[in-house]
């Protein structure tokens, strides 16, 4: 009887632990806004995360031969396991001149959670922006960074 008890206090003892490999995130492709044309009206361009499709309103005008695209990352990690994904957007674009463009928006495609792929061990995502085109925004390249951060829930 004592034996009996003691394999069932250690039974009861016995607890698993999933050991998760750790994530990776890379960069696969930047956001680019395209080429746009402002004028005496501010106006607006997005790019959208899901489509990476650029949309202008207001005094903007989009150049059709560079439209601009998403952003796209990819993960791996544990198959199965749910990864929350947060972004930290700049507040403006920035020209070598020192102009800026505010940035009212990062977007992400679908939900901040990602559940990693049984299969293929790997998520992916595509993040959009908003940005606010002044009037008579002056001429340039404008660039920022900004930080995307996945980590398990």
């Amino acid at each position: 009887m004592r034996l009996l008890t003691h394999a069932q206090e250690l039974v009861k003892r016995t607890r698993h632990r999933l050991v998760k490999v750790p994530l990776t995130l890379t960069k696969l492709t930047d956001l680019e806004f395209g080429t746009l044309v402002p004028s005496a009206v501010s106006g607006i361009v997005a790019i959208d995360a899901t489509t990476g499709n650029r949309t202008v309103a207001g005094g903007v005008t989009g150049v059709p031969s560079d439209a601009g695209h998403r952003a796209r990352f990819a993960g791996a990690g544990t198959p199965n396991q749910q990864v929350v994904v947060v972004i930290t957007p700049p507040t403006q674009l920035t020209s070598v001149a020192g102009d800026n463009i505010q940035v009212l928006a990062l977007t992400l495609e679908g939900s901040p959670f990602k559940t990693i792929d049984p299969t293929t061990r790997t998520f992916a995502f595509g993040v959009g922006g908003i940005l606010l085109i002044a009037a008579d925004q002056p001429e340039g390249v404008y660039t920022a960074t900004f930080n995307v951060n996945a980590n398990y829930q």
